[in-house]
C-alpha cells in the first residue's frame, strides 16, 4: 500500500506540461480534484476521472495535497494568495507541492508564510519537456523535510521517473537553475559548432552520427539536433519560458554576488529572438539566431 494511499490530491495548473501530468496522476489511480484558468484543460480532465474545481481555494479545500505547475513565481503567489486564493482553503496539516520552475528566493518566502498556518511545503521542479510530462519520465528535483520526500515519493513518481531529494525547501529551485543553464548554454554551443560544420560544407547529419556517442554527447544534443535539422520547433519548451528560468538564474547569481557570462550571453541571444517574434518555438529554435549571425542555415534542403 502507498503512504499515500488515501489522499487527496489537487491540481492547479493544467499546460503543456501540467495537464499530461496531472493525467499521470489519474492514470496511477489517485482521486485528483483540477482547476485551470481555461477550463477547456479541466474539463477534458474531468472526462477521465477528475473532480473540475472553480477556484484555487475549492482545489484546497477538497484536497490533503496541492500541486501547482504555473509559469512563474508571481503566478504560484497569485494561487496561492490571491482572491479565492488556494491559501483560503488550505489547512494545517495539508502540504503544497509547487512544481513551478520559479526563483528559489519566492520558494523559500512561500514556504515562510504557510509554515504560519502549520502548512508543509515541497518544491520539485522538473526537467524533461512536453514528452516527458507525457510519457511520466520527468526528472523531479526536489526540495524538502526527508519525511515528506518520503510520503510522497510515489506520487511524485507518477509524473516521473528520476525523483531525487537535493536538500531543504527550495533546494529544487536551485537544481532547477542550475539546470535551465547548463541545457542553454548546451543549445548555444550545438547550433554554433554545427553551423561551424555547415559552412565548411560537412553534412551535419553526419557529423552527429561521428560525435554523439563520444564525449560531446548529451542528453540535449540527442534530443534537439533532430529538431534543428528538421527545422521542427514546434514547442516542447518554448524561449520565453526558457527566457524566464535565466532570468531566475541570473536574479540568484546576482543576490549571491556571482558572475555568469556564458548564461548571461545566452539569455540576450534569447531576448533578441523573443523580440523577432520567436517567443513561442521550442527553445531549440536558438538556433535560428546562430543561423543569422553566421549567414549560414543547418539545413540547405530549400
Amino acid at each position: 500500500m502507498r503512504s499515500d494511499e488515501m489522499k487527496r490530491i489537487g491540481f492547479i495548473g493544467l499546460g503543456i506540461m501540467g495537464k499530461p501530468m496531472a493525467r499521470n496522476v489519474i492514470k496511477n489511480n489517485y482521486d485528483l480534484v483540477v482547476y485551470n484558468r481555461s477550463q477547456a484543460s479541466v474539463q477534458e480532465l474531468a472526462k477521465e476521472g477528475a473532480e473540475a474545481a472553480a477556484s484555487p481555494k475549492e482545489v484546497a479545500e477538497k484536497a490533503d495535497v496541492v500541486i501547482t505547475m504555473l509559469p512563474n513565481g508571481p503566478d504560484v503567489q497569485e494561487v496561492l494568495f490571491g482572491d479565492n486564493g488556494a491559501i483560503h482553503g488550505l489547512s494545517h496539516g495539508k502540504i503544497l507541492i509547487d512544481m513551478s520552475s520559479i526563483s528559489p528566493v519566492i520558494t523559500k518566502e512561500i514556504a515562510v508564510a504557510l509554515n504560519k498556518d502549520g502548512i508543509r511545503m515541497m518544491d520539485a521542479p522538473v526537467s524533461g519537456g512536453e514528452q516527458g510530462a507525457i510519457d511520466g519520465t520527468l526528472a523531479i528535483m526536489v526540495g524538502a523535510e526527508q519525511g515528506d520526500f518520503t510520503e510522497y515519493f510515489d506520487l511524485l513518481s507518477a509524473m516521473g521517473s528520476n525523483v531525487k531529494l537535493v536538500g531543504d525547501v527550495g533546494s529544487g529551485n536551485v537544481a532547477k537553475l542550475v539546470n535551465q543553464s547548463i541545457v542553454a548554454v548546451n543549445i548555444a554551443v550545438i547550433s554554433e559548432a554545427f553551423l561551424l560544420g555547415a559552412k565548411s560544407e560537412v553534412n551535419p547529419q553526419s557529423i552527429y552520427e561521428a560525435i554523439h556517442t563520444g564525449l560531446a554527447g548529451s542528453n540535449a544534443l540527442n534530443s534537439k539536433f533532430p529538431l534543428m535539422i528538421e527545422e521542427n520547433f514546434k514547442p516542447g519548451f518554448t524561449l520565453e519560458l526558457h527566457k524566464k528560468d535565466l532570468d531566475n538564474v541570473l536574479e540568484t547569481a546576482k543576490s549571491l554576488d556571482m558572475e555568469m557570462p556564458l548564461t548571461t550571453m545566452v539569455t540576450e541571444f534569447i531576448q533578441e529572438l523573443i523580440n523577432s517574434g520567436e517567443a513561442k518555438k521550442d527553445h531549440s529554435a536558438l538556433l535560428k539566431y546562430f543561423e543569422s549571425v553566421s549567414s549560414t542555415r543547418l539545413n540547405e534542403r530549400d
